[in-house]
């Protein structure tokens, strides 16, 4: 007979197990379909972070209530502030708006999942979804993808409703919840510690939230203990970002840092007024028709119940926000002082961390890999600096330096090349729309061309070390045209800096003529050097490597057209 009653209870935390992997799996289905959808207008939005908090505030808010996942935007701010997208007050107002955002997933299922019983079409939803997914066009199927998740999503809520034992029908059922359920302070903050332990467990907020729900409605916990543990999982979603963090640099583990400290310091105040904001929440949740107690009602109703604790989400993550934007300084100065920097270097954004959260929108990764290709561009672009100072610089000791600094830049290329270009054809697995395929066929080309020019510039470095060591010496005139060479460079690397920062490269006329001096230019040297050979005006040896280096300069430009016509689609 106890073996008989183990198994079943078995069954049912399986059950319970199973439903709640549904839940979650309807959820990551519809939050990547969405993404692919709107990927474009994300992009947009996300021009908006730059401005002020208020408007940090919007996006995060819009770009979860797009994406379902609050998890989802923090991770994605953590990974822009690792690679220099965002600073970290910019970041503040994300996450701020991220935690409102969270809240319209609770109003979904509260509305959706237990006032109507939307799971009764859930099965016709997936029939009209089906063939959707099937389509060629890529943005019929993404709008497929959501509403199969959607629908999947509301199955897994109602088989969740079932699997949950009555606490009436099962009173043996989490007993102990129910005895440390007193309506006190020190009750409060365990559930709390409940709730965040749930969040970690389940990473995700929204799933968590949704089992309360259920867990509430069918009388397991009191209607208090349930909003103690709400406030426990807005702490609990903290953590994704945190783990996000820990492989990133300084300014990513501090972002992670100023979205707990905005969660527990909201969650230290509301706490104590649980008691006395529960009250006015419940009007909102209600039937209030011919009912002379709204709190009663909501806390014993299972339609209203949800509402209550969706609306309490709302209003606590809505004054939390109100209180604390105006605190976003003290908030970036905590985070600062709670992760110090260990070392200069660590202050610098470093590429290896390149696509550290999980950030699964092409669109966006795509967005992080740009900006790193246009930090690539710039790297290259200092190398023209300093093989052109080798040119001119007569002391022993600087010029040693600029050898070992060419050559650590030309180690750095190669490694970026290969981490950017693993990152991009990680995205390149996912399912893209043509476009966004194109575009990343178009980065993988920038990133080696860019990776040829730092071999270049290496190469031609040594070229000069050479020179030096076998005591050749250039003409005035030789050593002039080789640093014109090398200003045609320099105007053309800023002008594929600039086709690398825009969307739409529209400096891209201007490359071109920059392309077509540096092989006129090359052109003419050539033929006036092939003359005076001929005449004997110059030593064999060092017109070998005059001709060496005028001619490198020339592939340098073949290759930074090549980035600028992939930058505007052109290849």
């Amino acid at each position: 007979m106890e073996l008989s009653h183990f198994w079943s209870n078995f069954v049912s935390v399986l059950t319970i197990l199973g439903s709640l992997g549904l839940f979650i799996f309807g959820m990551k289905v519809m939050s990547e379909g969405i993404q692919k959808a709107a990927g474009k207008k994300l992009r947009q939005i996300l021009g908006t972070m730059t401005r002020n908090r208020f408007y940090g505030v919007l996006t995060g808010f819009v770009i979860t209530g797009l994406l379902q996942s609050s998890s989802a935007t923090t991770v994605m701010t953590v990974s822009f502030v690792n690679a220099g997208l965002l600073t970290l007050v910019q970041s503040a107002g994300v996450m701020m708006g991220a935690n409102i955002g969270t809240t319209i997933t609770g109003l979904i299922v509260s509305y959706l999942g237990f006032k109507f019983k939307i799971s009764a079409i859930a099965i016709p939803l997936m029939a009209f979804a089906l063939p959707m997914i099937f389509f060629r066009k890529a943005s019929i199927k993404s709008w497929g993808e959501f509403l199969m998740g959607f629908a999947i999503l509301f199955l897994g809520l109602s088989a969740l409703q079932d699997s949950v034992p009555n606490l009436k029908e099962s009173p043996e059922v989490l007993q102990f919840l129910s005895a440390y359920a007193d309506p006190n302070l020190l009750s409060r903050l365990m559930f709390v510690g409940v709730g965040a332990l749930l969040t970690i467990i389940i990473q995700s907020s929204s799933a968590a939230m949704t089992l309360t729900f259920v867990m509430t409605a069918n009388g397991w916990i009191p209607f208090e203990v349930a909003a103690a543990m709400i406030l426990g999982e807005n702490i609990g979603t903290t953590v994704t970002a945190e783990i996000a963090s820990m492989v990133g640099n300084v300014h990513a583990k501090r972002s992670a840092r100023i979205h707990s400290l905005f969660n527990i310091i909201g969650v230290s105040w509301m706490v104590i007024l649980v008691p006395h904001v529960l009250p006015l929440i419940t009007w909102f949740s209600v039937d209030v028709m011919g009912n002379d107690s709204p709190y009663i009602e909501a806390t014993l109703s299972p339609a209203a119940i949800p509402l209550a604790l969706s609306y309490f989400h709302t209003f606590f993550n809505l004054v939390n926000m109100l209180l604390l934007i105006g605190f976003v300084g003290p908030l970036v100065k905590a985070s600062i002082w709670s992760v110090p920097s260990r070392t200069d270097e660590d202050e610098v954004f470093h590429l290896e961390h390149i696509g550290t959260g999980v950030v699964n929108t092409p669109e966006l990764s795509v967005i992080e890999a740009s900006r790193e290709i246009a930090r690539f561009g710039k790297l290259v672009s200092k190398m023209n600096k300093m093989v052109s100072r080798l040119i001119t610089e007569t002391e022993t000791k600087s010029r040693t330096k600029l050898y070992n600094k060419v050559k650590k830049y030309e180690e750095i290329s190669d490694r970026m090349e290969v981490e950017v270009a693993n990152f991009l054809t990680k995205v390149l697995q996912g399912g893209l729309s043509e476009d966004l395929s194109i575009r990343i066929r178009g980065m993988l080309s920038e990133v080696n061309d860019m990776e040829r020019i730092a071999d270049i510039y290496f190469q031609m470095s040594m070229v000069i070390k050479r020179k030096e060591e076998e005591q050749l010496w250039f003409s005035p005139e030789q050593r002039q045209n080789i640093l014109g060479m090398f200003t045609l460079l320099e105007n053309a690397l800023q002008i594929m800096c600039k086709n690398l920062d825009v969307e739409d490269s529209m400096y891209y006329d201007e490359a071109v003529e920059m392309e077509e001096l540096i092989n006129t230019r090359r052109n003419e040297l050539r033929d006036n050097h092939l003359k005076s050979i001929e005449a004997g005006d110059h030593n064999v040896k060092s017109g070998l490597v005059y001709s060496d280096l005028f001619s490198s300069c020339e592939k340098v430009g073949d290759h930074v057209i090549n980035v600028s016509e992939a930058a505007a689609g052109e290849q």
